[in-house]
């Protein structure tokens, strides 16, 4: 069954759902369920307070639209989705929603609330023109772990609600420091929302990698160290599909750079040297500290823009010749934020199995209307048939049973959670092929690989699970042959 196949037959067994819960308490419920279907994927940002959550998303949108100072749109969960008209939608708690003005400025820390506190908001919706926000629909949260508890709860309520809506998202990037308790605990209570917590859909972000160390030369080199420290602990293995260091200020500069900063950038270029290192020493000597030709009001508005380490790294950039005009020296930022890494994730292990998340959303939202209102029993047959058939909900299933416990495989070296599609789902990547592998050695190595785990199904000294398991990975490869 392909993936359009089970996205399909999804909305057919929501859509029957939705017909007989015409004039019930719940037809509101399977109403929004059958139009989620077919609305992009939807991914939260999430974190600690002051973590980098909208300066990243800032980076990913490509514009600075989330406010990322600590103002009231900080306390508001925002939706940021791709629309044919720039518009602000407010959602009160009560009542009718509330279109706002559009900001000037393009920025939401200029928002007017028109009156309305942040307490009494249950969400702003943000449509913005953007190819970046087609494949899916990018949820910024208050920060967890703040004074206020409850500004953090409106992440939790979000991402790990009970009841039959679940999930407000279908998967998550959640931005880390340092691994913290909160960390831990917020992970793992997204983790045992039945079936939406797993790891395949969270990344791991280690934030603002720039500043490991006080922002010294080799912080993004230290930073990738401690991210591959992290994805190694099992803690946080079974949480998360894996961590990447981004330094947020680089990327979300490096989408959003100005002629006017790469202007100031050239002139600290030309400094003489002592003078120029001088500078760089401190953020405090950068900002007040003369300077001949470099005002500290653009070095202050610099130093905000792209933190000592963005600054030191554009000026070295520019000297060695290899960034000569703005947009040159914006590729070299993304490049170097870790942003183009993180892009990438969201493309092959999000974005290209949206139908598959979407489609398991929907199934554990009906299976908990379910409980509360037992449907018809053709429809129950027909809902635990696509369940049974839906062999790409297997392969979730194996990931992250792969996840809790890496001896369920004996000397796997990690290929079966590829082949389950971890990495991509692309028969290449499934197989660990390269990208211009052509069709017959894409089908000879399906066939070894085939041969493989027949033989550990088989293996009559297997255990259950193990035997289980291996016939999960013969049927997938059975899936890429036919």
């Amino acid at each position: 069954m392909t993936t359009s196949t089970l996205l399909a037959r999804t909305r057919q067994v929501v859509g029957d759902a939705q017909a007989l819960a015409e004039g019930t308490r719940i037809a509101p419920m399977v109403a929004a369920l059958a139009a989620r279907i077919d609305e992009p994927l939807r991914v939260a940002i999430a974190g600690r307070v002051k973590a980098g959550k909208s300066t990243l998303l800032n980076a990913l949108v490509g514009q600075d639209l989330a406010a990322t100072d600590a103002g009231e749109c900080t306390r508001i969960v925002t939706w940021f989705r791709n629309g044919p008209a720039y518009r602000v939608l407010l959602f009160p708690n009560d009542g009718p929603p509330a279109q706002l003005p559009f900001p000037e400025s393009g920025s939401l820390a200029s928002i007017d609330l028109a009156g309305h506190a942040p307490e009494v908001v249950s969400r702003m919706v943000v449509d913005w023109p953007s190819r970046r926000l087609q494949a899916m629909t990018l949820i910024d949260t208050p920060g967890i772990g703040s004074i206020n508890e409850e500004i953090s709860a409106r992440s939790r309520v979000l991402l790990t609600p009970e009841g039959p809506r679940g999930s407000g998202a279908d998967a998550v990037v959640y931005l880390m420091r340092h691994m913290h308790t909160d960390d831990v605990d917020f992970l793992e209570a997204f983790h045992d929302t039945e079936g939406q917590g797993r790891p395949v859909n969270t990344i791991g972000v280690l934030a603002r990698a720039d500043e490991v160390g006080h922002s010294r030369p080799d912080a993004l080199e230290s930073a990738a160290r401690i991210a591959d420290r992290y994805a190694a602990d099992p803690r946080v293995r079974r949480l998360c599909h894996t961590v990447v260091p981004v330094a947020g200020l680089l990327a979300s500069c490096g989408a959003t750079l100005l002629q006017s900063e790469y202007s100031v950038l050239v002139r600290l270029a030309a400094l003489p040297a002592e003078a120029r290192e001088g500078l760089l020493l401190t953020t405090d000597r950068f900002i007040s500290a003369e300077a001949g030709g470099v005002e500290p009001a653009a070095r202050l508005a610099l130093v905000r823009r792209l933190g000592l380490f963005g600054v030191r790294s554009a000026v070295e950039l520019i000297q060695a010749g290899e960034a000569a005009d703005a947009s040159a020296l914006a590729v070299h930022l993304q490049r170097l934020s870790g942003i183009t890494t993180l892009h990438e994730m969201l493309t092959t292990r999000f974005a290209a199995r949206a139908d598959v998340l979407k489609a398991r959303t929907a199934i554990q939202a009906l299976e908990s209307l379910f409980v509360g209102s037992p449907p018809p029993p053709d429809l129950r047959r027909r809902f635990d048939e696509l369940v049974a058939g839906a062999h790409e909900l297997t392969e979730l299933r194996l990931i992250d049973a792969l996840r809790e416990d890496p001896t369920l495989l004996p000397g796997d070296d990690g290929s079966a959670e590829r082949l389950l599609g971890s990495y991509g789902d692309d028969p290449r990547t499934r197989l660990g092929l390269d990208a211009t592998a052509d069709v017959v050695k894409v089908r000879e190595t399906a066939l070894s690989t085939l041969a493989r785990w027949q033989r550990e199904a088989e293996d009559p000294l297997a255990t259950r699970p193990t035997a289980t398991a291996a016939r999960i990975l013969v049927r997938t490869c059975e899936g890429m042959l036919v």
